[in-house]
């Protein structure tokens, strides 16, 4: 070695040591974060506060509308207070919120309940008025301090406490309190049943492959990702389409194979569909580096190969539900963009291919929530059941965490569970690098809308998709807003077929024939229309009365072929292609 080479080569040591340090220096700072987050339950408390001082800051700035809300809460006292002199509450229709469920019970109609009723009403009329239409204020702080007020108001409203709630002070009185006895005896069931990780009494009832994810299939293909299900016809002749369902991998899929009677699989197969299903693993840190794309390809397009073997030289029927439409969605512009034509049709149900109006989830996702979010998930390898089930009951807090308490601990009349409701408590965990790319390019960047989603290292969009498309939305619906939903059709190169339905992100889905209830709006949409937006669509389409089960059999029929074959299912058995026992499966079952 020269005497000139030797700096060099000490420099190179010098500069690689040091990356080698700055590596082990951002380890540790991403284990300390992670390791703060889940202590934290994943919520990043500067992004909350950062909110706070939005609000707080420009609302002190705005001398027009603290007198408008001062003018808003005098209007209020005044009315209340003419009210109690009166002795006579206007009823709560007449209030904001007039269809409030908390409130619906005939017994909050009596003084002075009434009054306390109104006064809660008024009060998050308020907050909701003090958190809009502040002048510099960002509309994503906005929302999140309009909702953090409104939690804080919920959880402190007279129907959540013994003394001001009727209906418990009435149970109280006919059973001479045994409704706080019995009550007691429960929370210190829950608890205890909760300690040792067990279900909350009478969900244990629900057991899958006894009473629920009962239809008769086998599992056709496995890899580290997904099992594939063939379900057993019922009919001599089916549809010559094969029919492949992507569920979400949020939750487990049987919310489409629940109890026989609100099967979605099971009404297809009787209605003469060769049913797939992808029942996909619930993860574990082994898969923390498994990628959004991974779902795509060793997924929906291995699923989709794997059913050309099984009934070769058929195009088939695909459907996606919540997050699996949305990424059955890429893999259909993909698809469509490379001229592969094996989608007879596209069916997206309560599913977002469009993220710029999320809903309630966005609250949950900026830079710095982010950050702490992919932080905690480095550690763990994985976003917990506990931590997704967590932020998912704070969305619904009235549904999930204050009318529970009311009616479990309070009534000491718990409502007896159903199977969704056992699907609910039966939660996954989520690969870390999935969520990361997940939350990142489609909710923050809104990537596959803009066009900037990448699949084989080409960009795919929306306008890609020029297959049939049937798309569904929920008039609840948190998770994906029916008017986010919607925008497939803006965005889309497809004739479109738009369904709107009644009820939440799951309830709609789970919509047998015969539900009471029941009812949907539809409308179809060429591809070279006009867009019609949400609201003037919603004010024109007639509603319905019944399941939307049959209206989109008829849909899928438009888009079959006439020709009825023999069901392959039982050649299959004897066709030299491996079985991996009989549904639903192995994957199912993991915890």
């Amino acid at each position: 070695m020269t005497p000139d080479q030797t700096p060099a080569t000490r420099s190179d040591a010098g500069t690689a040591l040091s990356g080698h340090s700055t590596s082990l220096i951002r380890e540790f700072d991403r284990g300390r974060r992670g390791r703060f987050g889940i202590l934290l339950g994943g919520q990043s408390p500067w992004a909350i506060l950062q909110a706070w001082e939005d609000w707080t800051f420009h609302l002190m700035l705005s001398s027009g509308k603290q007198i408008e809300l001062c003018e808003m809460a005098w209007e209020a006292a005044s009315s209340l207070g003419r009210a109690v002199l009166e002795r006579e509450v206007p009823g709560i229709g007449s209030g904001p919120k007039s269809d409030d469920r908390r409130f619906r019970d005939p017994c909050w109609k009596r003084p002075p309940f009434s009054l306390l009723a109104q006064a809660q009403l008024a009060a998050e009329a308020q907050w909701h008025a003090a958190t809009r239409d502040i002048p510099g204020m960002g509309r994503h702080h906005a929302k999140r301090v309009d909702f953090l007020g409104s939690f804080m108001l919920n959880a402190l409203a007279p129907v959540n406490f013994a003394w001001t709630n009727p209906a418990v002070l009435d149970a109280a009185w006919r059973t001479a309190g045994a409704n706080f006895a019995a009550g007691a005896s429960l929370l210190a069931e829950d608890i205890a049943r909760l300690a040792r990780g067990k279900q909350l009494k009478g969900l244990e009832e629900f057991k899958i492959g006894e009473n629920i994810a009962l239809t008769e299939g086998k599992v056709v293909f496995r890899n580290e990702l997904m099992e594939l299900i063939q379900y057993a016809p019922t009919a001599l002749q089916v549809r010559e389409e094969p029919l492949l369902i992507v569920p979400a991998w949020i939750m487990k899929y049987y919310v489409l194979d629940l109890s026989p009677a609100n099967s979605l699989v099971r009404y297809l197969v009787d209605q003469g569909f060769t049913v797939f299903m992808i029942s996909w693993k619930n993860p574990g840190a082994e898969l923390g580096g498994t990628s959004f794309d991974d779902y795509r390809s060793k997924g929906i397009m291995t699923a989709i190969d794997m059913i050309g073997e099984i009934v070769p030289g058929r195009k088939l029927h695909a459907v996606g539900y919540c997050l699996g439409g949305t990424i059955l969605a890429i893999a259909a512009a993909a698809m469509d963009r490379d001229h592969d034509d094996r989608l007879a049709s596209l069916s997206l149900l309560a599913a977002q291919t469009d993220f710029e109006e999320a809903g309630e989830l966005m609250l949950f996702i900026d830079e710095s929530q982010l950050a702490l979010l992919e932080d905690m998930m480095h550690v763990q390898g994985f976003l917990d059941t506990r931590q997704m089930a967590g932020a998912f009951s704070v969305l619904r807090a009235d549904e999930m965490i204050f009318s529970q308490f009311v009616e479990r601990y309070l009534l000491g009349q718990p409502r007896t569970p159903t199977d969704l409701d056992a699907w609910l408590a039966d939660a996954t965990r989520m690969p870390a690098r999935m969520h990361s790319e997940y939350l990142r390019q489609l909710f923050l960047d809104n990537s596959f809308a803009h066009g900037n989603y990448l699949v084989d290292s080409r960009a795919v969009a929306l306008k890609d998709i020029n297959t049939p498309l049937f798309a569904l939305g929920a008039e609840r619906d948190h998770i994906a807003p029916w008017r986010s939903v919607y925008k497939v059709e803006l965005y889309s190169s497809a004739d479109t077929e738009f369904i709107l339905t009644g009820g939440g992100h799951n309830s709609s889905i789970v919509s047998p024939p015969g539900k009471t209830g029941a009812y949907y709006r539809i409308s179809t949409c060429d591809a070279s229309g006009k867009y019609v937006d949400p609201d003037t669509w919603l004010a024109s389409a007639s509603q319905k009365q019944g399941s939307w089960w049959p209206e989109w059999v008829r849909w899928l029929d438009a888009h079959s072929s006439s020709v009825r074959v023999t069901p392959s299912f039982l050649s299959n058995a004897t066709g030299g292609l491996p079985s991996y026992g009989p549904a639903p499966g192995s994957y199912v079952f993991q915890t």
